[in-house]
């Protein structure tokens, strides 16, 4: 077994190697073979955590501070990545967090990384990006206001610290900051719709009368998850026609480039991150037949957004998301037709690597819960009022459902 090498440790597995590993699961049993002469798909074949074993690099720690030479392994692994997306399979789980400090640390300091980038809205992005760079506001009234409803995840004393860190480092680096960039399109704040504005007061009048009259009524004066709420209150047909609107201000922008073309182009991607919002939430998500629809989009969205940081920046990103986002191929095709890790991949290449985080061992639920499954039946978050998961325990014996 090799738990015993990671009692203190993450598996760390590039998601999508581990099929030249695994034989696909109609494949035939491989015919017998001496153990000297075994290749790596027989030992995988018969025992996945022998061929682990063989492979595996136990880790020091998962917590953030001191040496981080047992990382090593994975520089190789990143090479000449640009990208690197390390996913994790249960939100805000406090080790999942503090190795992704660790590993944040060792990509800044021996890789030359200098984004980190969350599943967040962009305009979360912008606040938090400020605070790193230019010390800007105060980091927990920043965290409590923008990590709400679905970002509520990110609101925790771990990615408070992975944040401050970065903050004290680009204090000693005042010339070659660590930068912060929310990739998602939950929710767009008012600093999108002020940025736009202004760009377009400084274009001509007239865009900017135009983009006022598109923004009417939709810049927020009220708490993220407030908003969101009410948004979604609204009919679908109202919704449907608000994202025509912003996309219509999108195409506005881009026909006005103005004198300063990177000014022109910052004001056409938080234009389009407020059209991204408005966009996935013109679907109809009481519809489960629109569900896929609505996840394909999200997930190119984000995709999009990391490809336009690291082109527009030409900063190394270190992406943080769950497995399922990171992944080169989607897990659950029926629901999550592809991934933004897929769309990544096709963008950039090997360029970008996809890292996944695991448990190997742990109580998070407590001993009653150490062997089973849970089975989570479809809830409703943007429902108003939400209906949430009805969650199913499924205990195991030897391996099989036993209960």
């Amino acid at each position: 077994m090799i738990t015993r090498k990671f009692l203190l440790a993450a598996l760390l597995v590039p998601l999508g190697a581990t099929l030249a590993v695994a034989p696909a699961a109609s494949a035939a049993a491989p015919p017998a073979a001496s153990a000297a002469s075994a290749s790596p798909d027989a030992v995988a074949f018969r025992s996945p955590e022998a061929a682990l074993d063989r492979v595996a690099h136990p880790l020091r720690t998962t917590e953030p501070r001191g040496n981080v030479a047992d990382l090593r392994p994975f520089g190789t692994m990143v090479g000449d990545a640009t990208v690197v997306g390390v996913g994790e399979a249960t939100h805000s789980s406090h080790e999942f967090v503090t190795l992704k400090h660790r590993m944040l640390r060792y990509l800044v300091e021996e890789k030359g990384f200098r984004t980190f980038a969350l599943e967040a809205a962009w305009s979360s992005g912008l606040r938090i990006d400020a605070y790193l760079t230019r010390g800007e506001g105060d980091l927990k009234q920043i965290m409590d206001e923008e990590f709400q409803g679905t970002y509520r995840w990110w609101n925790n004393a771990e990615y408070r610290d992975l944040l401050q860190w970065a903050r004290s480092y680009n204090i000693q680096h005042p010339g070659d900051p660590v930068r912060f960039v929310g990739d998602d399109n939950g929710f767009a704040g008012p600093q999108l719709y002020d940025k736009v504005n202004t760009f377009a007061a400084a274009s001509s009048p007239e865009l900017a009368a135009q983009i006022t009259e598109l923004y009417q009524g939709l810049r927020p004066t009220i708490s993220a998850e407030t908003y969101v709420d009410d948004y979604f209150a609204k009919p679908l047909a109202e919704r449907k026609a608000i994202a025509e609107r912003t996309g219509r201000a999108v195409d506005l922008l881009k026909q006005h480039p103005g004198a300063d073309p990177d000014a022109h182009a910052w004001a056409v991607q938080h234009a389009s991150a407020i059209h991204q919002m408005t966009t996935l939430y013109a679907f109809d998500w009481d519809d489960p037949r629109n569900i896929p629809g609505a996840m394909l989009y999200r997930d190119r969205v984000m995709a999009d957004n990391i490809a336009w940081w690291q082109q527009r920046t030409g900063s190394k990103i270190m992406l943080s998301a769950h497995n399922s986002h990171t992944a080169l191929k989607t897990y659950a095709p029926a629901s999550h037709p592809r991934v933004q890790g897929e769309f990544l991949r096709e963008q950039l290449g090997t360029g970008y690597l996809s890292v996944g985080l695991t448990f190997n061992q742990g109580d998070l639920f407590g001993p009653a819960f150490k062997n089973g499954a849970f089975v989570g039946q479809h809830g409703s978050w943007n429902r108003k009022p939400r209906s949430g998961y009805k969650v199913i325990f499924v205990p195991f014996t030897g391996g099989k459902p036993s209960g």
